[in-house]
């Protein structure tokens, strides 16, 4: 067979498979490693599943004056204070790894989450919201779920981004769960018990998948480090981490604004939190599919496609949507797309530097990214218009622009992913 008509995909694949043979790593490619696959799914459902819930309660701090003296950016800078707080913890999260292991950093971090939501309920200042539903659940959200993020690419190699497609469509079934029980706890309990409720059942399910999760750093003994700034000797980590800050630009400002941008358009509080409940699920099936995709095509080629595709799903159908059944076509689609970083940036790392360096590099992203998650919204509210007929018109097109950006990065990676792994 000439290697010139080797598919890209194969291509990819064979890189792949190269790259852990160098490394020397045995890696079980199912076994165990489905049951880690469905704890870290769990996670990542009762971590960031939790956090996409952020726009129903947006909605409503928006709409009833909950807190007299907040302003509209409070509350978008508690939501982006989420993401900065779980990403600034990605250095201590990752030295307790190397020195404790994983459990100990995840047992912590479920105390923060849960004392977080806890803590909120009881919030009659705007300043305790920021530190219990902002710092403590964002510190919360990095302690559970760095040390578990590597893990399903440790226990698969040609199957690696399916199982991290799958893992990471467990943010779309917490997000789909919490979109429609925090709204139902609010209109018939009331806010306070809704906090409570999201605290103690997600901590309960951490706990559970905390206890059966299993990390392979015995084997493959990582690099552990917080800052290896070695690696940015490679332009592809560069591309990568570039296409990584842009991406998330876009996607919190579509996470956090859509249920808003519903209600601006004049529909009901339900069609708002069904809305939300639409984005997330779309992750149910968009990421998976993402993930075979990617085993079969190439990571990196499917990712430049899926990233351009976010940006034209903004221009082209969220800018028009001015009724309900759009705004649901553009809410699955990019329910679908949108958090292309979450599953497939672990699998994305070890294409660029191997196994052994993920850890490090995966520390970096948190770190790099740790702007665009914290104040991207805080921008998007910004610039919105509230007295204008089309508020949210400025926030969409600059979402649109990040995601146009990002896929120039990711097809500059694509250009030069040859020079991959990087050696040490």
């Amino acid at each position: 067979m000439n290697p010139k008509a080797e598919p890209i995909g194969d291509v990819e694949r064979s890189r792949t498979a190269t790259t852990e043979a160098v490394e020397d790593i045995h890696i079980p490619d199912g076994g165990y490693g489905w049951v880690c696959v469905a704890c870290v799914a769990t996670v990542n459902s009762f971590t960031w599943g939790v956090a996409a819930s952020y726009g129903v309660y947006l909605a409503y701090y928006l709409s009833n004056n909950v807190f007299p003296e907040a302003t509209a950016l409070d509350y978008a800078f508690i939501g982006g204070l989420v993401f900065g707080a779980a990403m600034l913890s990605s250095t201590p999260a990752t030295i307790a790894v190397r020195l404790w292991g994983i459990h100990p950093p995840m047992l912590l971090g479920i105390a923060f989450q849960t004392a977080g939501f806890v803590a909120a309920s009881f919030a009659t200042r705007i300043w305790q919201l920021y530190l219990s539903q902002g710092l403590l659940f964002g510190l919360g959200i990095g302690f559970i779920w760095i040390p578990s993020n590597p893990i399903s690419s440790q226990w698969f190699a040609r199957k690696r981004s399916l199982a991290n497609g799958i893992t990471s469509a467990g943010s779309g079934i917490g997000g789909v769960i919490f979109s429609f029980a925090v709204r139902a706890s609010i209109e018939h309990v009331s806010l306070a018990w809704a906090l409570r409720i999201t605290g103690i059942v997600s901590g309960a399910c951490n706990l559970a998948a905390c206890i059966f999760l299993r990390s392979r750093n015995k084997a493959i003994k990582p690099s552990l480090r917080g800052f290896d700034f070695r690696l940015f000797r490679s332009q592809g980590v560069i591309c990568l981490l570039a296409w990584g800050f842009f991406s998330l630009l876009g996607y919190v400002t579509i996470l956090y604004s859509l249920s808003d941008f519903a209600r601006s358009i004049g529909l009901s509080a339900s069609q708002a939190a069904t809305t939300t409940a639409a984005l997330n699920g779309g992750t149910l099936i968009g990421r998976p599919l993402i993930g075979i995709m990617s085993d079969r095509y190439g990571r990196i080629k499917v990712a430049g496609y899926i990233t351009t595709a976010n940006a034209v799903f903004v221009f082209a159908l969220w800018i028009p949507a001015q009724n309900w059944p759009l705004l649901l076509v553009f809410a699955v689609l990019s329910g679908a797309t949108i958090g292309l970083f979450w599953g497939t940036i672990s699998p994305l790392c070890a294409e660029v530097v191997g196994l052994k360096h993920l850890p490090s590099l995966l520390s970096l992203c948190w770190a790099i990214i740790t702007l665009p998650t914290t104040f991207s919204e805080v921008i998007a509210l910004k610039i919105r218009r509230p007295d204008s007929d089309r508020e949210y018109l400025y926030p969409q097109i600059y979402a649109g622009l990040a995601y146009l950006v990002a896929s120039i990065m990711m097809f500059r990676l694509w250009q030069i992913r040859d020079q991959f792994p990087i050696k040490h």
